[in-house]
This record gives C-alpha cells, structure tokens and sequence, in this order.
C-alpha cells in the first residue's frame, strides 16, 4: 500500500514537470525553426510560477470550478494510464473516456465565460473533439484486436511490437495528437503560441492562477497522450522511448510548416484519415483473424 502511495505521488511530480520539459522544448524548436533565439526551455515553468502568483480574476464562479474539473480529470487520466501498468487495474477504453470528460469541462469552462471569443472557441473545441475522438476509440479496438484485452496492463507487456500489427492506427493517431496538442494547421480552438493569434479563442477569458491551470493540464495531457504512443513500442521500451520523443518533434514540424485548416477542411481531413487508416487496419485485423481461423 505504502509503494502504491509512492508511485502516485511520483506520477503527480513528474508528469507535470516533464510536460513543461516538452512545452519548454517545444518554443525552444519552433524558435530556431524560425530563425529567433527563443525563451529558455524551462520558460514555461517561469511563466506558470508567475501566473500563480498574480490576483485572480474569474468571471463567474462557475468558470474556475469549470476548469478545476478539467485539471482533475486530466491528471486522472493520465494516472489511469500509468499506474495501470503497476496496479494492474483500468483500461484503455476508460482512459479516453476520461480524457474526453475533461475535455468537456474545459469547454464548458469557456461557454461560462459569456465572451464571444469564449464562445467561438468553445464551439471549435467541441468540433476538434467531434473529429478526433472517433480515431481515439478506434485505436483502444485496434489495441483489443491485437492484444484481445482492453487492459492497459495487458497491453502494455504484450509480446509483439503493436506496431506491426496496427500501422495504420499509428499513423492515425499521430495524426489526432496535432488536434489534441492544438497545434496547426488543427490549432482551431486555441494557440500556445502567442504569435499565432491576436485572440486566443477557448481561453480568452483564463488569466492568472486559472490560466496556469489550464496549462498545467495540458502538461498532463500531452504526457497521457505520449504515454500511448509508447504503448505502441511497450515490447522494446528504448525503441518506444525514442519514437515517443520523435513523433512530439514531428507534431511541432508540423505545427511550424503548416497554416491553420478552415473548419470543413479540418473534418474533411480528419474523416477520411479516421476511415482510411484507422477503419481499414481494423479491417485488415479482421481479414487476417478469419484467415487464421
């Protein structure tokens, strides 16, 4: 019981500051991309620690408790996921439901705000979510039809690379992370960066301590989030480990080379990546299980 308690509250340190490591890293790349300097890659931390410490102003009691509810579910999420692994308890599917709760609290947050930048975002937020959570289901059934388990422990020590047998989803999925990261040309609803936009969309109306919530759990998103792509390589952990880093890397060239998609190009994109590749590697699993027998 008392490792259990010590492996939760190691998780609650260091995810965090190991999703500011990657924001950090984040503007420091965009920056050279760019041909700037950039701020020092622990800017983030120095920039949460700042809005932490300055008066909060809400609009309404309903928008703080709104995104308390957001950070909670987000760090509940990612726990879901990683200490499933030491536990042995939860599954895939109850994860991105979870993430998906959050995620309409955070909206949520921004309709309680009444500003119709607020409202324009939370719109766009609730339209990257209709797009992009249909590849997350199909990635927790891509894992079942590999591993025949939803169980996070399961498939975390299968004895196949998931890869080979999920390509496709993969590829998908990597896909969605640009959605899920807010990040362009799918940075729709919002923009971590500031010189992307003169209005900030979703969290027009966050400043100070609920700001830093905000980012604080992004921060945990992203390391949930990353934690599946490892999921992906779990049988060869350096290989997944290096791969997860890659494939961050490869959503902020993409957020750099990239303009922002219009709405109905985004659900265009976005559909038809959700039934070419993840709909037809489900099918091709499907194929191959009859031709087994």
């Amino acid at each position: 019981m008392t490792l259990n308690i010590i492996f939760v509250i190691l998780y609650f340190i260091f995810a965090p500051l190991l999703g500011g490591l990657f924001a950090g890293l984040d503007r420091v790349v965009s920056a050279r991309m760019q041909g700037r300097v950039g701020p020092p890659v622990f800017q983030p931390f120095y920039d949460v620690f700042k809005l932490l410490g300055k008066q909060n102003f809400t609009v309404n009691r309903f928008h703080s408790y709104y995104l308390v509810c957001y950070l909670l579910f987000a760090v509940l999420n990612g726990a879901q996921l990683y200490l499933a692994c030491l536990f042995n308890a939860d599954d895939i599917l109850f994860v991105i439901f979870t993430l998906t709760l959050a995620d309409i609290f955070l909206v949520m947050a921004a309709y309680s705000a009444g500003s119709p930048y607020s409202f324009i975002g939370a719109e766009r937020e609730l339209f990257q979510m209709l797009v992009a959570e249909p590849l997350l289901l199909i990635t927790a059934f891509g894992f079942y039809m590999a591993t025949k388990s939803f169980d996070v422990v399961k498939i975390y020590s299968a004895d196949h690379m998931l890869f080979l047998s999920l390509p496709g989803i993969f590829i998908g999925f990597v896909f969605v992370l640009t959605i899920k990261f807010r990040k362009s040309p799918f940075d729709l609803a919002t923009s971590h960066h500031a010189h992307q936009e003169l209005v900030k969309g979703l969290t027009t109306e966050f400043s100070g301590p609920t700001l830093a919530l905000f980012e604080i759990a992004h921060w945990f998103e992203v390391v949930m989030l990353l934690g599946i792509v490892f999921l992906f390589f779990a049988s060869s952990p350096l290989l997944g480990l290096i791969i997860t880093v890659l494939t961050y890397f490869a959503t902020i060239l993409i957020d750099n080379t990239y303009a922002r998609f219009k709405l109905h190009l985004t659900f265009e994109v976005a559909w038809i990546a959700t039934l070419i590749l993840g709909g037809g590697n489900l099918m091709v699993l499907y194929f191959l299980k009859l031709v087994n027998g």
